[in-house]
């Protein structure tokens, strides 16, 4: 059962998945068209999940289920893994890689566009000032809509890369 991600509460638990460059608009409206009709039908033993997906920043793919309602099981969570991956194999072009599932890479906001690092080069982005204690970056780890709206982007310094400053 598909739900505006606005109207979703704030325990509705997130998956986020962090494309390695951005989407075109026309992946986009794909991704977006193909995501509603999945949640639409998407389901845990039988029983319908209320969700919602969204892209943020051209680049974000965020799922949210409400289990208030019905929780998501092994199953329909795996089922949910399956649309990301297949719309990663659609995008995936030789001219156009796209992966959302490198976790090797992080996301940082950059003169009001996203940025995408890999972690090997952050010691250097960080020596050289590219990357600064204030620069935005995601934590693409928070588990509830609520945690989304408060801690997804964070400063640099409030992350998990505060050791390197």
């Amino acid at each position: 059962m598909y739900i505006p991600f606005e109207e979703m509460p704030g325990q509705a638990r997130i998956w986020i998945y962090q494309a390695d460059r951005s989407l075109s608009h026309a992946e986009e409206e794909y991704a977006l068209q193909i995501g509603q009709l999945f949640i639409s039908r998407w389901a845990a033993h039988g029983k319908d999940l209320k969700s919602s997906l969204k892209i943020f920043h051209h680049q974000f793919l965020v799922i949210a289920v409400d289990e208030g309602y019905n929780q998501a099981s092994g199953c329909s969570i795996d089922a949910s893994v399956a649309l990301v991956k297949e719309l990663e194999q659609k995008f995936n072009t030789a001219q156009n890689p796209l992966s959302f599932f490198d976790r090797t890479k992080v996301a940082f906001v950059y003169q009001d566009q996203i940025f995408v690092a890999p972690m090997k080069n952050l010691k250097e982005q960080i020596s050289e000032g590219n990357i600064k204690p204030e620069t935005l970056t995601f934590n693409n780890l928070v588990s509830n809509k609520e945690q989304f709206e408060k801690e997804w982007v964070v400063s640099a310094k409030n992350s998990w890369l505060a050791r390197y400053f």
